[in-house]
């Protein structure tokens, strides 16, 4: 089994002596946040959650990216939370890079590794604690799931990235591979967060143009990105955030593997009001 790594922010301060030159922008079609933005000063806290801090990266914002939210959450040791979510008809995916975490899900207790995968239906009953002794760092996405009448809300689903075989995209030779945790097919999912992993020098060979909007967080490796009309250069940690329709492409050139958690909305009509 390949190893696998995952970058995770670990907040602090630069010192005073760095340059304020970085890579982060905000446009209207794609905002960059990178590693070095996320920092202690703009972190947040959250109601009933017990020694935990997080990071925003992405809210709906009219006009830009509407459909989710996304958050690095780090929660210390003895930390969690019994009631995580506050808001009804709320769907969410966590997914472990560092640490340890017990999820307990509808009364089954479920130990998270790094890797670690949780889709957690609407008005499901879950809570989280770290009982390790290091911090556990994970996101959490979350969307207000699109209820259709006479499709059933999904089951939850509890895995690991280290147990699901990529799936390589056709024509590419394994360079460009995708790891699903749901059947991409199943319409009751409205969302789906999965990993895709680029070998060096694999391409996404056109712009994509599409409907579905994005957050994609850099988990290992590095590449040039085509966002809009730009190409940014992004690594491990950074964090890409896409309203929908804006070009995509990238290139990873490597030396190792270019990997990123992937969101995107699926599977409902559009909204015409």
């Amino acid at each position: 089994m390949t190893e696998r790594t995952y970058s995770a922010p670990h907040g602090g301060h630069p010192p005073q002596t760095d340059l304020l030159t970085d890579r982060a922008m905000f446009t209207e079609a794609y905002a960059v946040i990178p590693r070095g933005t996320m920092r202690d000063i703009v972190t947040s806290r959250l109601p009933f959650w017990d020694d935990t801090r997080l990071w925003v990266l992405a809210r709906p914002l009219s006009g830009f990216a509407e459909t989710f939210s996304q958050y690095i959450m780090e929660v210390g040791p003895g930390g969690g939370s019994d009631r995580p979510e506050t808001a009804s008809g709320v769907e969410g995916v966590l997914f472990l890079m560092e640490g340890a975490l017990t999820l307990t899900l509808e009364g089954e207790e479920h130990e998270l590794v790094p890797g670690g995968y949780a889709y957690l239906p609407p008005e499901s009953e879950w809570t989280v604690r770290n009982h390790g002794g290091e911090p556990a760092r994970f996101h959490w996405i979350r969307k207000a799931y699109e209820y259709v009448r006479g499709i059933e809300v999904p089951e939850p689903v509890v895995a690991n990235e280290q147990d699901v075989e990529p799936t390589p995209m056709p024509g590419t030779n394994g360079r460009w591979a995708t790891t699903r945790f749901v059947d991409p097919d199943d319409v009751r999912h409205d969302m789906h967060v999965t990993i895709v992993t680029f070998e060096p020098g694999g391409v996404i060979p056109f712009a994509e143009t599409h409907v579905m909007e994005h957050g994609l967080y850099v988990l290992e490796g590095k590449a040039v990105y085509r966002l809009n009309q730009d190409w940014v250069e992004v690594e491990a940690g950074d964090f890409m955030w896409l309203r929908a329709f804006c070009p995509q492409a990238c290139y990873a050139g490597g030396p190792g593997r270019f990997r990123y958690l992937l969101y995107k909305d699926v599977h409902r009509q559009m909204k015409l009001a």
